[in-house]
């Protein structure tokens, strides 16, 4: 099931609502012991039902959590629709000037700060969750990609695991690499990046920046999943299409147990899903 509430971010939009998304798999409501772990993902209208996806095509997201039955709750927040470039401005971890979209100006630590410090602890205490950093990841795509990539190494104490599906890191590549040497990364950090074949040639200088970004990922000890993804394309489908893809790149091993596990009880109820 996927449950609409409302939600604000005073320190961006004031009093303006904008719809959370958020999935409960069927077995929430049938075992009231289990907890569950968490993804946050960015762009939450174009996750589940393509009559909210901006385009009229969504991920898919729900099909594929029904079907393959992943016990996981899944939180998705709608972008700002703003006509004055604000989703940029907020899934902007830094400032940049581009040629088409002009000056603009980084308010994604805005947005972090908000996540971590009141998305993060409203889900935890409305909705069984595993709330430790192992069992809480993120993901998006495109500028909520570069978000998500951000947010796993700012935040690392919060997110163990990020997927970035077409990371816009061209606006910031020297701002992105410094940030991965600058970042205190837990050797458990999992990340998995891909860009579309079809998109790639589009920027210039990308392909090396994309290479970089990787290597200096690598040379930190994150365990990078990457792929080119061929024929892939900067679209809702061609995102949909990597889900099953970046879903097990996100769960991998996670049914193991941590022997520095510091809460039995999250670490027992997790693995009586069969996850």
């Amino acid at each position: 099931m996927v449950i609409l509430r409302d939600v604000t971010i005073p320190e961006l939009t004031g009093d303006m609502t904008r719809l959370a998304y958020i999935y409960c798999p069927d077995s929430y409501e049938k075992d009231r012991a289990v907890r569950y772990p968490v993804l946050y993902m960015f762009d939450g209208h174009n996750v589940f039902f393509d009559s909210h996806a901006t385009y009229g095509r969504c991920w898919g997201m729900k099909e594929y959590m029904d079907e393959t039955q992943t016990q996981m709750i899944i939180v998705a927040v709608e972008c700002n629709h703003g006509r004055n470039n604000e989703r940029l401005m907020e899934y902007a971890p830094y400032s940049f000037e581009d040629p088409d979209f002009g000056p603009i100006k980084g308010l994604g630590d805005i947005y972090m700060e908000w996540m971590v410090e009141y998305l993060k602890p409203m889900i935890d205490r409305e909705y069984r969750t595993l709330p430790d950093r192992k069992y809480t990841m993120i993901c998006g795509s495109s500028m909520g990609g570069l978000m998500s990539l951000y947010a796993v190494l700012r935040y690392n104490h919060i997110f163990s695991r990020a997927a970035c599906l077409s990371a816009s890191f061209h606006f910031c590549p020297d701002e992105m690499d410094r940030l991965i040497y600058r970042s205190d990364i837990d050797p458990d950090t999992i990340v998995y990046l891909d860009y579309g074949s079809e998109e790639m040639r589009y920027f210039k200088g990308f392909k090396e920046d994309y290479i970089r970004i990787c290597a200096s990922l690598i040379y930190q000890d994150v365990c990078l999943n990457t792929r080119i993804i061929p024929g892939g394309t900067h679209s809702e489908e061609s995102w949909g299409r990597q889900i099953p893809i970046f879903m097990d790149t996100l769960l991998y091993e996670h049914d193991q147990t941590d022997d520095n596990e510091s809460d039995d009880d999250y670490t027992d109820s997790y693995e009586r899903q069969g996850a």
